[in-house]
């Protein structure tokens, strides 16, 4: 697609925004062209709160199904859209309700604490969400000591490291992307950029996170890279965020950790999409009310909590 057509659609879908009132929320793992027309862009928990404050009917979710199920649950009364059906989530697709319920039953009294990048099933089967941002806060204050983590033994891992004084359970999926990442990927990026600060996501490998300088969401990267005087970053997650960290630090250098990294869903949203989701209202999401009740309890216990 050339200039013109992209400025065309461009034109195009923020006259259909304003006709339906909607709003467009993009991840920051999406293409640049998603990133620069969106209202607001942010991690899956600044996108959670604004979906719950933002006051138009529509939503339109530039990112994965569950994070548009998750502004759905907030605004129940709201239409939200995601623009691509297919765009779904490996890693919360790693665990199911059965295996949750299950593992409920053989820890009875253990609080469950959902990773965000959840189905809205497992949501409703937890007591708290948290995500990268605020996973340690969140086991923190919890009134429970025992605590089963899903779905990522990543985060799980680094939550227990810094909670020690709580049994931590934790299930062994994984974001497909993160994991990708490794030592030697580090150790040859290091050797390259040897005055670089290192900046990796907690859904990465924990050799690591333990050799990282700081563990961070990406809006946690973002502030970071801002305040930091350091000039060079090298950057442990999926590589979407590099162009907002460039964009919004011009003087400063951000190299991926080893090879960039790609969630593959992340990049199906495209301005074309975008636009006859607005044009077509598709595709809306749609649960159960007793899910939405359910998972809103966990979710607003978790944005209480911090």
């Amino acid at each position: 697609m050339d200039k013109a057509d992209n400025a065309m659609l461009r034109e195009n879908i923020l006259k259909l925004k304003k006709q339906k009132e909607a709003v467009i929320l993009a991840h920051n793992y999406q293409v640049p062209q998603i990133q620069e027309i969106a209202d607001y862009l942010g991690d899956s928990l600044e996108l959670a709160r604004i979906s719950k404050e933002v006051e138009s009917k529509v939503i339109v979710f530039c990112g994965v199904k569950f994070m548009a199920e998750t502004a759905k649950i907030l605004s129940p009364q709201k239409k939200v859209l995601l623009p691509v059906l297919e765009a779904g989530c490996p890693l919360a697709d790693m665990i199911t309700p059965q295996q949750l319920l299950e593992l409920k039953k053989e820890h009875p009294g253990a609080w469950v604490v959902s990773y965000v990048n959840s189905s809205a099933q497992i949501k409703a089967l937890s007591d708290v969400c948290c995500t990268s941002s605020n996973a340690v806060k969140v086991v923190k204050n919890i009134p429970i000591d025992k605590v089963i983590f899903v779905p990522d033994k990543n985060l799980g891992w680094w939550v227990q490291t810094r909670v020690p004084d709580k049994e931590v359970i934790i299930w062994q999926g994984y974001c497909e992307a993160h994991q990708q990442f490794t030592l030697e990927d580090l150790e040859e990026t290091k050797k390259m950029y040897p005055d670089a600060r290192v900046l990796v996501h907690p859904e990465c490998r924990k050799e690591i996170l333990l050799k990282a300088d700081f563990v961070l969401s990406t809006s946690g990267m973002l502030i970071r890279a801002a305040q930091s005087q350091a000039k060079r970053f090298i950057i442990g997650t999926e590589e979407g965020i590099i162009y907002r960290l460039k964009k919004e630090n011009p003087n400063k250098e951000f190299y991926s950790l080893g090879k960039e990294k790609v969630c593959e869903t992340m990049k199906k949203t495209t301005l074309v999409e975008l636009y006859e989701s607005l044009d077509k209202e598709i595709y809306q999401i749609e649960l159960d009310k007793e899910v939405i009740e359910k998972a809103k309890k966990a979710i607003e216990r978790m944005i209480n909590y911090v």
